[in-house]
């Protein structure tokens, strides 16, 4: 590149994929008992622990303001419950923002994280805390760890071609509650008031844990081939992030997933795409053939919905959707719809 080239500024979000790549192509693997390192598709390492697998999962919570401890909590629990094993510790880093930070704002985002460890049986073990120069808002970074029997350990090179894909709930819980909070003023001048009340509850009802699901799903055993909570690039990227680790292909069909009707009407208003939008709450899981049945009744028995949405097919058919009977690629997102939205005003 000359001097005189301007540098190339990503967008906000994820990394992009060839980028993630470049990054983690090189990276040493030292110690043997790292059974799950780094790797497109995978939010958890594994550690071996000898009886047990030890399953540790960080990520921050950057987009949303309200209720930031409840999402902290959430999001590393769900990473660490897709491995099959139970979260049991928590720590937080809790960076606020210069000029805005007030004791209450400190107080308040603790009291939403110990409440959150709390219902999910989950103890919290420490962190840090500071007020940063340069923020607007709080950054919340979390690290949850879990642990499982090593022969309970859900790992996504089990999945195989003829897997059925099962999606819990719907799309996109997540990202309907942060516009519903973040964006209230500007859609409330196009949504009905009761529309927007619901979407704004949904951190709470349905809520973005897929804890219980997971766990339910995990004790049917062999059944469960891999499992994956689509987040950040919605469920396109999801169920990319799904199969990337076995390397194969699958096929979904866009009638058969869910998605919830207050998603549709905001997604609508703000010309973005549901199956792009951050999607915390669902649970995709790869499920062998004739064990489909166990797995949905299981799931349904802890009172969450499923769905069969698509199957696995080799990697030489890629990654497709059929919509109206038209076979198409489906690609992941590029960055979230989310911070479309945000970028936009």
């Amino acid at each position: 590149m000359r001097c005189d080239e301007p540098k190339k500024i990503l967008p906000v979000g994820k990394l992009p994929l060839e980028q993630l790549r470049s990054l983690l192509r090189h990276l040493p693997k030292h110690d043997p008992r790292l059974l799950v390192g780094p790797q497109i598709g995978e939010d958890a390492a594994v550690i071996d622990a000898g009886d047990r697998c030890l399953v540790v999962a960080t990520d921050p919570v950057t987009f949303a303001t309200e209720q930031i401890g409840r999402y902290a909590v959430h999001v590393n629990a769900n990473d660490v419950a897709v491995m099959g094993a139970r979260p049991l510790w928590f720590f937080v880093v809790m960076l606020l923002p210069e000029n805005r930070t007030t004791p209450e704002l400190a107080e308040t985002i603790m009291a939403d994280v110990q409440t959150t460890c709390e219902e999910l049986g989950v103890t919290l073990g420490g962190g840090h805390t500071e007020i940063t120069q340069g923020l607007d808002r709080p950054i919340l970074v979390g690290q949850m760890l879990g642990e499982v029997a090593p022969t309970r350990l859900v790992r996504k090179t089990r999945i195989a071609i003829a897997d059925r894909i099962l999606l819990s709930r719907g799309v996109a819980i997540e990202g309907t509650a942060i516009l519903a909070r973040e964006k209230a003023e500007q859609l409330r001048e196009r949504i009905d008031a009761d529309v927007l009340a619901r979407a704004a509850h949904f951190l709470i009802e349905p809520g973005i844990s897929v804890v219980s699901a997971a766990l339910a799903a995990a004790k049917v055993g062999d059944a469960v081939h891999a499992m994956h909570d689509p987040t950040e690039g919605g469920l396109a990227t999801g169920l990319f992030e799904l199969v990337a680790p076995a390397g194969l292909g699958l096929r979904v069909v866009r009638e058969h997933i869910p998605i919830f009707p207050e998603t549709d009407t905001i997604c609508d208003v703000l010309t973005l795409d549901p199956l792009k939008l951050i999607a915390s709450g669902a649970l995709l899981i790869a499920v062998a053939p004739d064990r489909v049945d166990s797995v949905r009744t299981a799931i349904e028995a802890t009172g969450i919905s499923v769905a069969v949405i698509g199957e696995v097919r080799p990697s030489s058919e890629g990654i497709t959707i059929v919509t109206n009977g038209t076979v198409e690629p489906l690609t992941p997102a590029v960055r979230d719809e989310i911070a479309r939205a945000f970028e936009s005003g």
